[in-house]
């Protein structure tokens, strides 16, 4: 059984018992820093707060009940009928000039590993890490059992037509083409082979 923290103590604008769907996303910035931001921007009343925080090192932080939404979206539809899975990454980075180090979008120095690969106008992208994607495939094969979702995954991180009407599993890049996530690092492979196996076990 995977071991879930709850952690703060956050409002939702409502709640729908019956989900369609599990959204994959990232925090585009580290842990500690997102979760801050969470809590007091706005003078604590942001309103796009996902359910769960998957970090790196591969613990799960639950942030609001999986009946519980907010404004992740700017549809109330997808909002209502969406589980939000948010992973720790940066996401795309920049090589700065002269230098052996990368910079994200808001200026934090990464001088780890990169995944290199042209997508959406991007090149460098934080990889996502082995024990943090086997940990998001335990959470979603949890809730889709806990929730009756259908056991689907798009499985690819490109724009779908109609996916919010898509039952199963997807990634917020396959909403609109202006998401960088799920970024190409993600081994969808991987991840769908645990979803899949689960199916085969029962």
């Amino acid at each position: 059984m995977l071991d879930i923290i709850k952690y703060g103590n956050f409002k939702s604008l409502g709640k729908q018992k019956k989900k369609r769907q599990i959204i994959l996303c990232h925090t585009s910035r580290e842990v500690e820093e997102y979760l801050a931001s969470l809590k007091f921007r706005y003078n604590g009343n942001y309103d796009r707060i996902p359910n769960y925080v998957v970090t790196r090192a591969g613990k799960v932080l639950q942030l609001l009940g999986d009946s519980s939404y907010t404004n992740y979206f700017s549809e109330e539809n997808v909002n209502r009928n969406a589980i939000i899975v948010s992973l720790e990454n940066l996401g795309w980075l920049e090589k700065k000039p002269l230098t052996n180090y990368y910079i994200n979008w808001k200026g934090s120095i990464y001088n780890q590993q990169v995944y290199e690969r042209k997508w959406r106008d991007f090149f460098f992208w934080q990889p996502y890490t082995t024990s943090q994607i086997e940990t998001t495939a335990e959470l979603c094969n949890q809730l889709i059992e806990s929730q009756s979702l259908e056991r689907k995954f798009i499985g690819h991180n490109t724009k779908v037509d109609g996916v919010s009407r898509y039952g199963g599993i997807v990634s917020r890049s396959n909403f609109d083409s202006n998401y960088t996530d799920l970024n190409p690092s993600f081994n969808f492979e991987m991840f769908t082979k645990i979803i899949e196996n689960e199916q085969y076990a029962q």
